[in-house]
């Protein structure tokens, strides 16, 4: 046989789908116009998905049961099948061994797939395990027809149902727990026990007991829910800890002195059915479903409420296509949105959130009339039944749907929860969310959600203008602005630059009517709006239309405010100026320390508070140029008040002590201050700066002429000294003091003349000017290079000699110890000369006794055989060994000038052999006469050579001690030595 599960047939789904979406369509709810085209490039598959199982029963299907993708039917009169869903090839088949008229009366399979309970039509009930092929009868439960079972879904396991509730025809519920594990020797029944509870009434007479629900709540509450044919029961107690074996039978003898909670309907069709929808496994319910004779009741489980545990619950009156005597609905299946109806040749879903039929599914009469719909709370598929076949339907994306659902019910928050991944429904539940806001007056609200949507954004504006709502405007307006893209550059300096004139026509509007609190807010409101980070790009592009609108309205703290966002310090401190509020100026320029406001803005502030300036300044130090402060000093030196001019020198000496600053304008300035304004310190300076030209970082003719001006002679001198003019300085210290004079007289120590010419000027002063002859006497003293006789012509005729005897008579012994001293040296010239003569004579007569056994120092052969050197230390080489020792060792200068040498020696070797050859004529011997006699001897250029190299030991000598710091190779040669020893 083929695979139950995996061939289908469409039945025409493709067709009822298409129908269905049409359907849907045409509900359209007139919307504002959305930015999103919805396309879709496939045809969306329908909610309810049917299927047929292709398989054909070998006989009538009575009854099927499916729960946790296990599947059983009872087929014809014995036969039981079972399926494993994961296994659908695996079929599982068992006799139930009756052979009376019994039939099956109902299947009830627990949540796990592991019990099955089997309720037959002559009041008996059989038990069948998974992991057993024998059914077992429950005899304990004879005489009674099961109509209902409510599993323990706490306690329930593969071997053990735990506590459960059984419904029976009679309204009686029973409490029972059944075992497959196998009993004792004298108890071999799977029913462990079985004893009543419970009994339900309707209209004074036992009703059947339709369907029974066993939940668990919070604070071990327990929920029992029974329904009759037009009655719902509910039954609520708590459990004790520990006692969830011991069963139900506490909850209702709780409620037994009470009357039980229901609720009737008076319709009666026969029966009713209970449907459930839970959203994840082994949770519980949260919404339930009731078929009954008056329609169906659904709702909502609460399980906090103390007094009910249905709420939100509405009645939903079959359609007049349902009749309760021909057509009535035979099954309810729930799930998250809808609930199914199955009747006896078609299924209807009906939408739980409207009422509304939402599909429809008409069966072929070849398949005979539908039997039963069973929900797989596991699996979440649906199935039906009829004698000959089994259908399932896949239920897809079912909330897809729900939110235009919700959005006409004006539940915007849950349909927007169920259009997230959707954005062009988002956009449709945001409009309409917005308008339905709008209507109701609540502005704010609709501006948030305008401002979401992709909505005209010109229309939504002149709603809000002609609503006169300027701060949902103003809502809307930001909301999108938060909303654009950094790229969208035009769309932020549009909407930027409305929200700055509705916020400052707001300000106007509320400093007029003296709302000081509401102002305040408003304006920190602007206020941070204007330093957000995220416009900061757009205002600071834009600042100058922002300037314009601040200024229209008058508004000079908010733009002092928005000035500081932008850093735009200039126009802070232009503000603060103009208001002649100079200190909080100073205070934004040395908050913000820019150099470039400091120079601009110091020439005002000086004027007002020079001395808070300064300090300012000065903290500053270095990070400003004290040469570009100079116009604003110079401007108020000149024109200003006593205290600015004295803190324009602080500043001024400020920069030449503290900052060592050297340039020539800052000195020269502060020279012209002391020269104006502290004369008293012009000379301190000038002996501060220093003595020497490359030391002084002002003008020295600049100083000199502006101590010219002033007459400050001892400051001039100073100059003069420092210009090296020594004659004009003495000159001119002669007219203030003498001793001044003298002290410049000594300055030029390297020339003796101009010494000499100063100290005559000095004296000739002093005797002509002073006619003071002991100071003229004096001055012979104070200077060695005067004599009596330099100063004699100075005096006047009748002056007597007995002023200059003692002159006269010390100048004549130091002319007699002179005379001495050069008799002295010329003895002892004489003396050095004789001993040169003899030491001469002497090395020409010394001489060296060489062996024929001796060798060359450097190269170890026979020293006689070829040209040699021998020096006194003992040392002998060849010459031209020596030759090659000397020559690495000398400068670069005597190598070529040896090389020089070498090269005039060859020459007049050549010459000498060519006027020795017999052949010679007599032309040619006369040109080599007359090139000898031209050039030096060969006997010259061998003493030169010799001066050259064999001026010392190479051993010995200092040609050697100075090579110790040298390497023994060559660095260049280093490589091709390493290679060589390889």
């Amino acid at each position: 046989m083929a695979s139950i599960l995996d061939e289908y047939e469409d039945s025409q789904n493709s067709r009822r789908g298409a129908q269905q979406q049409s359907r849907l369509s045409t509900t359209n709810i007139g919307l504002t116009h959305s930015g999103f085209v919805n396309v879709r490039l496939e045809e969306e598959k329908p909610i309810f998905n049917k299927q047929r199982i292709d398989f054909t029963p070998p006989e009538k299907i009575n009854h099927l049961a499916v729960c946790h993708n296990q599947l059983c039917m009872s087929l014809g009169k014995d036969a039981l099948q079972r399926i494993d869903l994961g296994k659908p090839d695996q079929l599982n088949q068992i006799e139930l061994g009756r052979k009376d008229d019994s039939k099956v009366h109902k299947l009830f399979l627990d949540p796990t797939g592991s019990h099955l309970l089997i309720s037959l039509s002559t009041s008996e009930c059989l038990y069948l395990n998974r992991n057993t092929q024998k059914v077992r009868s429950l005899s304990r439960w004879r005489g009674h027809l099961i109509e209902s079972v409510g599993w323990n879904k706490l306690l329930g396991n593969d071997t053990s149902t735990g506590p459960i509730l059984v419904g029976t025809s009679y309204g009686i519920i029973f409490e029972a727990e059944i075992s497959a594990t196998e009993g004792s020797l004298f108890n071999t029944n799977p029913d462990q026990y079985f004893r009543q509870v419970h009994s339900l009434e309707e209209d004074g007479r036992p009703a059947p007991v339709c369907c029974l629900e066993v939940e668990r709540g919070l604070e071990n509450k327990c929920f029992i829910i029974a329904t009759t044919r037009k009655r719902l029961y509910q039954f609520v107690g708590k459990v004790a800890d520990g006692s969830e074996q011991q069963g139900f039978s506490a909850i209702f003898s709780q409620n037994q002195d009470l009357l039980p909670s229901f609720q009737e309907f008076p319709a009666n069709m026969g029966h009713s059915e209970i449907a459930f929808y839970t959203s994840k496994l082994r949770t519980s319910p949260k919404s339930f479903a009731w078929m009954m004779g008056n329609g169906v009741l659904y709702g909502q489980l609460d399980y906090v409420r103390l007094d009910s545990l249905l709420s939100d619950v509405q009645v939903w009156e079959y359609t007049p296509d349902i009749d309760l005597g021909t057509n009535k609905p035979i099954s309810i299946v729930l799930t998250q949105f809808h609930f199914l109806l199955l009747l006896c040749d078609r299924v209807k879903a009906i939408c739980t959130l409207n009422g509304q039929v939402v599909f429809e599914d008409v069966f072929p009469e070849k398949f005979g009339t539908l039997k039963k719909m069973i929900k797989d709370p596991v699996g979440g598929l649906v199935w039906i039944y009829t004698e000959r076949a089994v259908f399932r339907y896949h239920i897809q994306r079912e909330s897809r749907d729900v939110w235009q659902m919700y959005m006409s019910m004006n539940k915007f928050d849950l349909a927007k929860e169920y259009c997230r991944e959707r954005p062009e429904c988002m956009d449709k539940v945001l409009a309409r969310e917005a308008e339905h806001c709008f209507q109701n007056k609540r502005y704010l609200e609709s501006a948030k959600c305008y401002a979401l949507t992709q909505n005209y954004f010109e229309e939504i504006a002149l709603k809000f203008i002609e609503a006169k709502q300027e701060e949902a405007l103003k809502e809307f307006l930001l909301k999108k602005l938060n909303n654009l893209k950094p790229s969208e550059r035009t769309q932020i300096t549009l909407l930027v630059t409305w929200l700055a004139e509705l916020y400052l026509n707001r300000l106007g509007q509320l400093e007029s009517d003296g709302n000081s609190v509401i102002f305040r807010e408003t304006r920190d409101e602007f206020r941070q709006f204007l330093s957000d980070s995220r416009h900061k790009e757009c205002l600071f592009n834009n600042r100058s239309t922002i300037y314009d609108l601040l200024a229209s309205h008058g508004n000079m703290e908010d733009m002092v405010y928005f000035s500081v966002v932008m850093q735009d310090y200039e126009r802070v401190i232009s503000h603060h100026c103009q208001h002649d509020d100079y200190m909080a100026a100073l205070d934004v320029l040395s908050k913000h320390c820019d150099q470039k406001l400091f120079y601009k803005f110091s020439p005002v502030l000086m004027q007002h508070i020079p001395r808070k300036v300064v300090d300012a300044w000065i903290q500053m130090g270095k990070r400003l140029d004290p040469k570009k402060l100079i116009p604003a000093l110079m401007n108020y030196s000149q024109m200003g008040s006593t205290q600015q001019i004295s803190e324009t020198v602080r500043y001024m000496e400020f920069c030449v002590h503290e900052l060592t600053v050297t340039e020539e304008a800052i000195h020269n300035y502060l020279l012209s201050l002391y020269a104006k304004y502290k004369p008293g310190s012009l000379l301190c300076y000038l002996e501060q700066a220093g003595t020497r030209a490359s030391e002084i970082h002002y003008d020295l003719k600049y100083a000199l002429r502006l101590c010219a001006e002033h007459g400050y002679r001892k400051a001039c001198v100073l100059v003069y000294r420092i210009m090296e003019l020594y004659e004009e300085a003495v000159d001119l210290a002669l007219q203030v003091d003498v001793d001044l004079a003298k002290s410049c007289a000594d300055l030029p120590e390297d020339d003796e003349e101009l010494r000499k010419k100063l100290w005559l000027k000095i004296a000739r002063h002093v005797v002509q000017e002073e006619k003071d002859v002991k100071k003229a006497m004096n001055c012979l003293s104070s200077c060695n290079l005067l004599k009596i006789e330099d100063i004699l012509p100075f005096f006047p005729d009748f002056v007597t000699i007995d002023h200059f005897k003692e002159a006269i008579c010390s100048s004549l012994e130091e002319y007699n110890q002179h005379i001495d001293e050069l008799k002295q040296e010329m003895e002892e010239a004489t003396e050095s000369a004789k001993r040169i003569r003899e030491d001469i004579q002497e090395m020409r007569n010394k001489y060296g006794v060489v062996d024929s056994q001796e060798k060359c120092a450097a190269c170890d052969f026979p020293l006689l055989n070829r040209p040699f050197y021998l020096f006194l230390c003992g040392h002998m080489f060849h010459y031209d060994c020596l030759f090659q020792e000397v020559t690495p060792h000398l400068t670069v200068y005597k190598q070529s000038r040896l090389e020089e040498l070498q090269r005039k020696l060859a020459a007049t070797t050549q010459s000498s052999k060519s006027r020795h050859r017999p052949k010679a004529k007599e032309e040619g011997d006369a040109s080599s006469l007359g090139k000898g006699n031209a050039g030096p001897s060969r006997e010259h250029i061998k003493s030169d050579i010799d001066d050259i190299i064999a001026s010392e030991c190479v051993y010995c000598g200092e040609l050697i001690i100075k090579s110790i710091d040298k390497p023994f190779i060559d660095p260049q040669k280093f490589e091709e030595e390493k290679s060589s020893w390889l």
